[in-house]
C-alpha cells in the first residue's frame, strides 16, 4: 500500500432492488483518498455520489467489493469494531438541522460525540476547543437551542461535533448547499484549514464543481454509479476529457482556488 493512501475501495457496489426493479446506484466504483488530502467526488442528484459516501461512512453495507482504510479492511465491520472505525471516519450532512434533536440544547448535542471516547475524557474542554476551532464562542453556544442558530452556525456545531473525535478522515456531503454564498465560502475554508493545519483527509461531495475546484486537491467525477474521470483538480478544469465532465463545467460561469 503506498504511504500516501488512506482509503481505498475496490469494485464497490451497491443494488437497490431486484429483477427489472434493480439499481445500480454504485457500479464498480475503484476509488483512492490520500492522506492529507481533499479530494471532492462530483455530480448531479442521483449520480451514487452521496450512496457511495454512506457506504464508506458503514452505514449500509456494500453488495460487492471491498472497503480499504488505513489497509485494514473494513467492508463487514461490526459492533465495537465499527465503532472503532466512526472514531476515525466522521460526516457532516446536507441538512444540519436534521442533525441536531429540536428540543436539546447544543451541549446535549454535542456531548452525544463522547459515548465513542474514553471514560474520562473531559467533555466540556473538548467540545469548548472543537468550538472554538469552528470559529464558535462555546459560553454562547452550547446553551442555544437549534432553532436560536443560523444555518451556518448549526453546519459549524455539526462540524465541531465531528471534530471532537479527531477523526483522520472526514465526509462532507453537501455541506455546503443549502448554505448563503457568504457562509459557504466560510465553511469551505474551514474544511481547507482542517486539511492544512491538521493534515485531515476530507472527502467533498457535492454537485457544484465550482466549489470542488475551489476546495479540492483531486476531483473524482460521478455518473450513474460510476466515476467517469477522476484526477488533479487543474487538470479536471482545464482539460475535462468526460463529456459528463464538460457538461457540468458548462453551468459554472468562472472558477477560482482558495488561497
Amino acid at each position: 500500500m503506498p504511504d500516501e493512501e488512506l482509503l481505498r475501495t475496490e469494485g464497490l457496489v451497491k443494488v437497490f432492488g431486484r429483477g427489472k426493479d434493480e439499481v445500480r446506484a454504485v457500479d464498480g466504483v475503484d476509488l483512492t483518498l490520500a492522506r492529507g488530502e481533499v479530494t471532492a467526488l462530483v455530480g448531479q442528484s442521483g449520480s451514487g455520489k452521496s450512496t457511495l459516501g454512506r457506504l464508506l461512512l458503514r452505514l449500509m453495507d456494500p453488495s460487492a467489493g471491498r472497503i480499504r482504510f488505513d489497509g485494514r479492511d473494513v467492508t463487514e465491520v461490526r459492533g465495537a469494531d465499527r465503532r472503532d472505525y466512526w472514531r476515525e471516519v466522521q460526516a457532516v450532512f446536507q441538512d444540519p438541522f436534521a442533525a441536531f434533536h429540536q428540543y436539546r440544547r447544543v451541549e446535549a448535542t454535542l456531548a452525544t460525540a463522547l459515548q465513542l471516547l474514553p471514560p474520562g475524557t473531559d467533555g466540556r474542554a473538548l467540545m469548548e476547543a472543537s468550538l472554538a476551532s469552528v470559529g464558535l464562542d462555546a459560553a454562547e453556544t452550547l446553551a442555544k437551542r437549534p432553532h436560536e442558530l443560523s444555518g451556518g452556525q448549526r453546519q459549524r456545531v455539526m462540524l465541531a461535533r465531528a471534530l471532537m473525535l479527531q477523526p483522520r478522515l472526514l465526509i462532507a456531503d453537501e455541506a455546503t448547499s443549502m448554505l448563503d454564498a457568504s457562509v459557504r465560502v466560510t465553511v469551505l475554508n474551514l474544511l481547507a484549514d482542517l486539511r492544512d493545519e491538521r493534515g485531515m483527509t476530507v472527502l467533498f461531495v457535492t454537485h457544484d464543481l465550482g466549489q470542488a475546484y475551489y476546495l479540492a486537491d483531486r476531483i473524482a467525477v460521478m455518473h450513474r454509479g460510476r466515476i467517469v474521470e477522476s484526477g488533479p483538480a487543474e487538470r479536471i478544469v482545464a482539460e475535462p476529457e468526460h463529456a459528463y465532465t464538460r457538461s457540468l463545467l458548462a453551468d459554472v460561469p468562472k472558477l477560482h482556488r482558495s488561497a
